[in-house]
């Protein structure tokens, strides 16, 4: 089973969103997500201080088996990237919600975060995802 902290905000596209002390949201993908993607062999991160709408695709994460968006979960500014998953794409895997963040954004409207999945509701939404019909 993937781990799904509580303290997190989800998106139905297997992104996470954590709101920092700063202001900030740091984003990455999910346990779930880099499972089901397999070994990352790339990361293409956002540029700084590029505009983002929320649900629009603004990175890529490259497995041996797929390539995949990562899409934004907030309307903001991208503030900073994760320069190292460059060279060490595979932190994703390793650790999602740590090391492996993909990028942060200053949000336009910090509220917006309430408006995503919490913990409960991703996992029922990945629990349904994996139940054969």
């Amino acid at each position: 089973m993937s781990e799904v902290p509580s303290d997190l905000r989800y998106t139905a596209t297997h992104e996470w969103a954590r709101l920092e002390e700063d202001g900030t949201v740091t984003v990455g993908i999910t346990d779930h997500a880099q499972e089901s993607l397999g070994d990352l062999v790339f990361v293409e991160t956002p540029a700084v201080d590029s505009i983002v709408q929320a649900g629009e695709g603004c990175a890529v994460v490259e497995s041996v088996k797929a390539a995949s968006d990562i899409y934004a979960p907030v309307d903001g500014v991208i503030v900073d990237s994760n320069s190292r998953l460059t060279e060490e794409p595979e932190l994703v895997n390793g650790d999602p919600y740590g090391e492996g963040w993909i990028m942060r954004i200053r949000p336009e409207d910090p509220d917006s975060l309430e408006e995503l999945m919490d913990g409960d509701d991703y996992e029922h939404m990945i629990t349904e995802e994996e139940e054969p019909d």
